[in-house]
């Protein structure tokens, strides 16, 4: 898997899309059939809160991500709660996931597949079909809390990309 990752990132940063293979992902995250419009870099934070679980004990719950879209050295959106992705040019899209794969490390958040569910304004996202996240670097967030409400957050970075269906 680490080969993998780093295959995937050179990939990435020599062609700055995804032009590798699809059978590279993992079954569960790759999207035969669907073209790479975009892809990103992520940097930012997973926000979880302290809530009661089913045995009355407190738990931390995963709340929203809070992160910065980067291409090219630039930012270019912003990626949060719902989970949305918004591009600098006014487009935006909401996703739900449909698969899942653990991430390299147990402190990775895991990769994801998310079909879009809805679009606002016009641009590169308009026409966005599935978003992957891969790549993940942290994210996860451990330990005992100890009072309901109470926020942490856990830093992360990903690779998101943006795919439309043939």
């Amino acid at each position: 898997m680490a080969l993998l990752k780093a295959v995937t990132i050179a990939s990435l940063l020599a062609t700055g899309s995804a032009a590798w293979a699809v059978d590279t992902l993992p079954d569960a995250v790759a999207a035969p059939g669907e073209t790479a419009v975009l892809s990103v870099h992520a940097e930012g934070l997973q926000v979880y809160e302290c809530k009661p679980v089913t045995d009355g004990k407190l738990a931390w719950s995963f709340r929203e991500p809070i992160a910065t879209l980067i291409a090219d050295g630039r930012t270019i959106g912003r990626h949060y709660a719902g989970p949305n992705w918004e591009h600098v040019d006014g487009s935006a899209i909401t996703g739900r996931t449909t698969g899942t794969a653990p991430g390299v490390a147990p402190s990775d958040i895991p990769w994801l597949k998310l079909a879009v569910i809805s679009r606002r304004g016009e641009g590169v996202l308009t026409g966005i079909s599935t978003v992957q996240r891969i790549n993940t670097a942290g994210g996860e967030l451990s330990g005992a809390c100890d009072k309901a409400g109470a926020l942490r957050s856990a830093p992360y970075s990903a690779d998101y990309i943006f795919l439309r269906k043939d």
